[in-house]
């Protein structure tokens, strides 16, 4: 082992120890950032390490979710797996998990790694890593200040995807048109997409990113849409459309928060899977699995134990119980995401809701998302608002232009104390619905936290 390397490994391990002995992290970035200054190519030699190549998982939305899945299910078919499960997914979160997964000669304790990669960071991280297998999940309008429009991602997606082996296989979301124009011309793909045109409707959301084709520009025409710009699509002038996917999510029932069950096909097999995982959208994320699984030759009895055994990820429609009223956290970070996580709360009796909004750098700095997510789908509900986070006002003005009731949306900066408001006007017993972006929700889970509600979110 070269000397920079070893000095790396030492650095990074020790970096990943004394941030968790002051509290200042879970150790699942500083050691990268460390590891890295000394060994940049650091992440290519100990990807190389791993006996069956590494799985990356990318997109806009479902990362972390679809992650755990695919890890598990590698597991359960009795493969040692090395993730960065906390979600730290550019690059030194991804030398960090490599980093700490690695004994001191540089060896690592893993058979294959799976790795959820930031979207934007993928087209750097896919050259280093060489992935034997990348999932496209979606597209989304996402932190605009950061990522641009989502043209400019996918032009990184077409780019990296030619840098793959030939051997690589694509996973993809027929379903999105942008996703499924992204992977059309890879070597070796497998497409997943819902065959189930009840679990949808008829109309595509005003937020929707994709309308026009992407090879002569004419409006596509859609047949049914399950969320966003996903769904069934046809363009009517050059025939452009949805590839026919090859693992398919069929009679498809969502019980709004509390989960889902359906039926997978792929090749001649039906895997019946049962999932507490919240939301249509979850539907896609096991489905982006289930066709991650198929590629790698994972047994479909697998596949099943894991989805059913895969808890919801923190943040990510997690249950906690915190002075009387049951907590369940969703993350909302863009228009597409928060319109599904309404959409599963309508089939919910909700009595009180907190949101909290952020505008730091990993939340967007810009928040005129908001005038874009459907809050008026869910104006007539008699729910008790609370509104938060540094944002506070501009998403109170949003709901009031949106219909709600002025006298149930009270305003109060402070996390905690508006997380004391909202429990108080939360039935004894009942459900708080907590609505936060991703900064607001980590700060909110460390609250918990340090009250001994939850566990840090590098442990979960």
């Amino acid at each position: 082992m070269p000397p920079r390397v070893w000095a790396a490994l030492t650095a990074g391990k020790l970096a990943a120890q004394l941030s968790r002995a002051f509290r200042i992290g879970g150790g699942t970035v500083v050691p990268g950032r460390v590891a890295r200054w000394l060994a940049p190519d650091l992440l290519r030699r100990l990807a190389r390490g791993l006996p069956h190549g590494a799985v990356v998982v990318t997109g806009t939305n479902g990362k972390t979710t679809t992650a755990r899945l695919v890890a598990s299910a590698l597991r359960a078919a009795g493969l040692r797996v090395v993730h960065n499960r906390a979600g730290a997914n550019l690059p030194a979160g991804l030398v960090s998990t490599l980093v700490l997964a690695a004994d001191g000669g540089g060896q690592l304790r893993a058979d294959v790694g799976v790795f959820e990669v930031d979207e934007a960071a993928f087209p750097r991280v896919a050259g280093e890593l060489k992935p034997r297998l990348v999932v496209l999940t979606n597209l989304f309008r996402d932190q605009l200040d950061r990522y641009a429009e989502v043209d400019r991602v996918a032009v990184g997606w077409r780019q990296a995807l030619q840098t793959l082996g030939g051997d690589a296989v694509v996973c993809f979301n027929a379903d999105d048109p942008q996703v499924a124009d992204v992977a059309r011309d890879a070597p070796r793909s497998v497409a997943f997409g819902i065959e189930d045109v009840e679990a949808g409707r008829e109309t595509l959301e005003d937020a929707a990113d994709v309308r026009y084709c992407y090879r002569c520009g004419v409006p596509y025409r859609y047949r049914v849409v399950f969320l966003s710009h996903v769904g069934h699509y046809t363009c009517p002038a050059c025939g452009t459309g949805r590839p026919r996917p090859a693992v398919r999510a069929e009679a498809v029932r969502v019980a709004g928060t509390s989960g889902f069950t359906a039926e997978l096909a792929w090749d001649g097999e039906r895997v019946a899977v049962l999932s507490e995982l919240p939301g249509l959208y979850n539907v896609y994320n096991v489905l982006a699995a289930a066709a991650a699984a198929h590629a790698l030759g994972i047994p479909p009895q697998a596949l099943q134990r894991a989805v059913q055994a895969t808890k919801p990820a923190f943040g990510r429609g997690e249950r906690l119980w915190w002075r009387g009223v049951l907590l369940q956290i969703l993350l909302v970070k863009n228009p597409a995401g928060f319109n599904e996580v309404l959409r599963a709360l309508r089939a919910e009796p909700v009595r009180s809701l907190w949101i909290a909004i952020h505008d730091r750098t990993a939340d967007g700095r810009d928040v005129s998302w908001l005038w874009d997510v459907d809050f008026e789908t869910v104006r007539e509900s008699k729910a008790w608002v609370t509104v938060t986070g540094l944002r506070a006002e501009d998403l109170a003005v949003r709901l009031k232009y949106a219909g709600w009731a002025e006298d149930r949306i009270a305003v109060h900066r402070d996390l905690l104390r508006a997380l004391e408001h909202a429990v108080a006007h939360t039935p004894p017993g009942g459900t708080l619905y907590c609505l936060p972006t991703y900064t607001a929700m980590l700060e909110l889970r460390a609250l918990l936290a340090r009250q001994g509600v939850a566990v840090a979110f590098w442990e979960d």
